[in-house]
């Protein structure tokens, strides 16, 4: 019987860290939430700490949260990211989100769950966490409008209304 449950358990874990299959189906029937962004080239050498490593130069996020993207973050959380983090300061796998908006620029947040390995292997910060958590953060796969909308759950979590 402890088999079989460790065996689920490691199934959903598997399942909820995985990328998903049919992120472009789910794009092509809603708008995309993301139309701030502006795509910058940018070497690979090149690193800028405010906005990181990654396609999103610029996210205007407004000083009200959008409440629909919030709940939709909020359930990307659940399947993606609850795993490894805790709405807390406190680390699970991963670090705690607490207060990341206040750490850090939208941009730098987009580009970087959308593209962590660039960044964790740029960024000196991010190397310092992984020294820490001792497990790099892996790809979900996320789209634009998936990303934008874990952001608006961030802010959601760190306080804006």
């Amino acid at each position: 019987m402890k088999k079989v449950a460790f065996l689920g358990l490691s199934a959903l874990l598997l399942y909820a860290c995985g990328g998903s299959t049919n992120t472009q189906e789910t794009a092509s029937k809603t708008e995309p939430a993301v139309q701030e962004v502006q795509e910058v080239p940018q070497e690979a050498s090149a690193y800028d700490s405010l906005r990181g490593l990654g396609k999103f130069d610029k996210v205007d996020v407004g000083k009200a949260l959008d409440q629909g993207m919030a709940v939709k973050g909020k359930q990307i959380f659940d399947v993606k990211c609850s795993s490894c983090h805790k709405l807390s300061d406190e680390k699970l796998v991963g670090p705690g989100w607490k207060g990341v908006t206040e750490r850090h620029r939208p941009e730098w947040i987009m580009n970087f769950i959308t593209n962590p390995d660039p960044m964790i292997d740029k960024d000196p910060k991010l190397q310092a966490q992984l020294a820490i958590c001792m497990v790099r953060m892996p790809n979900q796969n996320l789209n634009d409008e998936d990303a934008r909308n874990i952001l608006e759950f961030m802010r959601q979590n760190d306080g804006v209304k």
